[in-house]
């Protein structure tokens, strides 16, 4: 039995997405792209960070994901930055999604893009939105980690 390693290769992340939601549960989900978007995703112009993932007609959409076209792209392809991308799941896991979007609180948001088998991926996370009171919590505890962090590079010196 052979074993291969699977690489990631990241394209983008949403570390926006972190402080703004709690995720309930991770999703891999392929991409629709032009040939135009590979090559942008391949020299790193895509970003995620006001993504957001829409359920129409039982199917997946990630808008606002921003892919800027490389200088390099080719004159008869008029390339939209902004353009709203489909993104490809079982239909079981889809129905389920439905199932719990649907329920009070729960949103889809995209967290990363990233290269797996020569194709764009992008990871989704169903999740629910954070107070006011928990988005502190959250820099609280990255600055203590920070400091944690600090001290002790302080006292190996």
């Amino acid at each position: 039995m052979s074993t291969k390693k699977e690489t990631h290769s990241r394209i983008a992340d949403n570390k926006k997405a972190a402080y703004n939601y709690f995720f309930e549960e991770r999703f891999e989900a392929g991409m629709v792209l032009q040939g135009w978007e590979v090559k942008a995703a391949r020299g790193g112009k895509a970003q995620l960070t006001d993504g957001y993932v829409v359920i129409r007609e039982g199917e997946l959409f990630l808008i606002g994901c921003l892919i800027n076209p490389l200088h390099t792209a080719s004159t008869h392809v008029s390339p939209e930055t902004a353009r709203t991308k489909k993104l490809l799941m079982h239909k079981e896991q889809i129905k389920r999604l439905i199932g719990k979007v649907e329920q009070k609180g729960y949103t889809l948001v995209p967290i990363q893009m990233y290269w797996k088998e020569g194709k764009v991926k992008c990871e989704i996370a169903l999740a629910k939105g954070k107070a006011e009171h928990d988005k502190r919590d959250t820099i609280k505890d990255r600055e203590g980690k920070r400091e944690v962090e600090r001290a002790m590079k302080e006292r190996h010196r």
